[in-house]
């Protein structure tokens, strides 16, 4: 079985044009107690859903009201739509390879009314030369082997503001306790573990500001995940009877997680509900 959403080996989605035919279907999500709907599908990473690293990687991400964010290795936009929402007075710009992930997520930028992103189609910092932002997020395409991640991880910097930061996600299988030993020794800037779940393991590097000195990097990882400015959730419920992310409409730091048809009809009415009274 493929693991976590990602494409058996006789296929890869970093490739313009993925052998996987065609097979759609959308989906559902709760964030901030507006709903939010998805087209996937296959040849695209994540096709069954929101997988757990890229889940882990979004509810370890600060991300502020004005920043710009590049999201990287885009797939069919849940990384990109977050961000947006939550950089609501910046600007994201969503880049793949994968020509199939740069329509899904044009169609579901514009599906939910999202004016402040825009998908470009290329490799790595093709699409973007010369730009700059406060933070470039990706889970990286390790199926495409180390050398692109290193090189991701080299050109980073050059794309990044001073203070600015590069998060990735990935799990041991992936190599990313090599690429965080990569970060600390080459990094100009402090590295630190943001959080920890599944296997899986958030990096954040920042880059350093002018004047300072290469400040090392830091290992302290909370337990369990710990909930930003946005976050996201794989899990499709709440616990019976506990306060589930929805269950608190005027946290900073509801979740993204998926629902049924059903479950979206009623948020709908729910929210009409509380703008009319």
């Amino acid at each position: 079985m493929p693991d976590d959403g990602e494409l058996p080996p006789s296929d890869t989605y970093f490739t313009a044009q993925p052998h996987s035919r065609s097979q759609r279907r959308r989906l559902r999500f709760l964030y901030r107690g507006e709903v939010i709907e998805v087209e996937v599908d296959r040849g695209v990473f994540a096709s069954a859903g929101l997988d757990r690293g890229t889940g882990l990687l979004i509810e370890s991400t600060t991300v502020g009201s004005s920043d710009r964010v590049l999201d990287i290795g885009c797939g069919w936009g849940a990384v990109g739509i977050a961000a947006a929402k939550s950089a609501h007075s910046g600007r994201v710009v969503l880049v793949d390879v994968n020509r199939r992930a740069v329509h899904l997520a044009r169609r579901n930028l514009e599906r939910n009314r999202i004016e402040n992103a825009e998908v470009r189609m290329g490799s790595l910092f093709e699409p973007v030369d010369g730009e700059r932002f406060d933070l470039i997020i990706t889970n990286p395409p390790y199926r495409a082997g180390r050398p692109l991640i290193e090189r991701l991880i080299r050109e980073a910097p050059a794309h990044l503001d001073p203070g600015g930061r590069l998060v990735l996600v990935g799990k041991k299988s992936q190599g990313i306790k090599f690429y965080q030993d990569l970060l600390e020794s080459k990094w100009p800037g402090l590295v630190e573990v943001l959080s920890r779940g599944s296997g899986y393991r958030v990096l954040e590097a920042r880059l350093a500001l002018p004047g300072r000195r290469r400040e090392g990097s830091s290992d302290s990882s909370p337990s369990k995940p710990v909930h930003r400015e946005m976050s996201m959730l794989s899990s499709g419920t709440s616990r019976p009877g506990g306060t589930g992310p929805c269950d608190l409409p005027n946290r900073r730091t509801l979740s993204l997680r998926a629902i049924s048809i059903d479950d979206a009809r009623g948020s709908r009415s729910a929210l009409r509900s509380r703008r009319s009274a």
